[in-house]
């Protein structure tokens, strides 16, 4: 699924692009990807100007002129495309906006995703519940430390939780407990000060470190982006398992926690 460094990605590459761009068309392949009748859907995109594109945890808002905006959540195994044309066929992509330049950005893989129409209020509520970003500057280190002594779970399933951090999921869980030197199925709440401080610090280290590789995802989003992907190769722990640690060599465990996959390196994270 896309975290915060993937959808960070692809915000900073579609906002050159599409502000101030005019919709001039709209396709939708699969009905069930957007929240209104296709007709109504596109009737209510095309004319409208795209004003400029945030990032709320793991969802892009691509504000419009109207007022409204178009939340996108990929979830799992979704992905976006740019250009003359998609890199497979039109009927592949569930949703496909044409914008006055003639080019498009196709949505793919929307099978669990999707792209709703709705107003600034809605949108705030639907975020509201969502936790800080890492990046908010009135995340302190203070502020941070006492989000984390009220949490009860484990490390991994904290960090995931979407009310406490948004934008983290299970890819960097594992990245930024292997960096703290945490194990990822510690109790959150148990962390004394000098860990909390590590732990704070390697959030911010390790998504900076994937957004300015370009993340993990392999898809591409023009066929002039040769950045996205980057950080497939720069990964510590997530999908090595049995691999060798890059620190002591030791192999990389894979374990489930609470249904997710949870990988890390048992000798350099013994705090478990």
């Amino acid at each position: 699924m896309p975290e915060l460094p993937e959808m960070e990605h692809y915000r900073s590459q579609l906002s050159p692009l599409l502000c101030g761009q005019k919709i001039t068309g709209v396709t939708v392949n699969r009905a069930a990807s957007i929240n209104e009748p296709i007709d109504e859907f596109t009737a209510a995109l095309v004319n409208r100007i795209v004003l400029f594109v945030e990032r709320r945890g793991k969802n892009l808002l691509f504000h419009l002129d109207d007022g409204h905006r178009l939340l996108l959540h990929l979830m799992l195994g979704g992905w976006l495309a740019y250009g003359e044309e998609g890199p497979k066929k039109d009927s592949h992509f569930q949703v496909i906006l044409t914008f006055g330049d003639g080019l498009s950005l196709y949505f793919g893989g929307l099978r669990l995703g999707y792209l709703h129409r709705i107003t600034a209020k809605a949108a705030i509520e639907q975020l509201k519940e969502l936790g800080p970003d890492p990046y908010d500057a009135r995340l302190t280190l203070e502020a941070f430390q006492k989000r984390l002594g009220q949490k009860k779970g484990k490390l991994k399933t904290t960090l995931t939780d979407q009310r406490f951090l948004a934008g983290i999921g299970n890819c960097y869980s594992d990245e930024i407990c292997f960096h703290a030197k945490l194990h990822p199925a510690i109790a959150a709440n148990t962390l004394d000060a000098t860990a909390t401080e590590r732990l704070y610090h390697s959030i911010r280290h390790v998504l900076t470190e994937a957004k300015e590789a370009g993340g993990y995802m392999e898809h591409p989003l023009t066929a002039e982006d040769t950045l996205t992907g980057g950080y497939n190769n720069l990964c510590k722990v997530y999908d090595r398992m049995d691999e060798a640690c890059y620190e002591c060599g030791t192999p990389i465990k894979f374990e489930t926690l609470t249904g997710r996959k949870m990988f890390f390196c048992p000798q350099c994270q013994k705090d478990s």
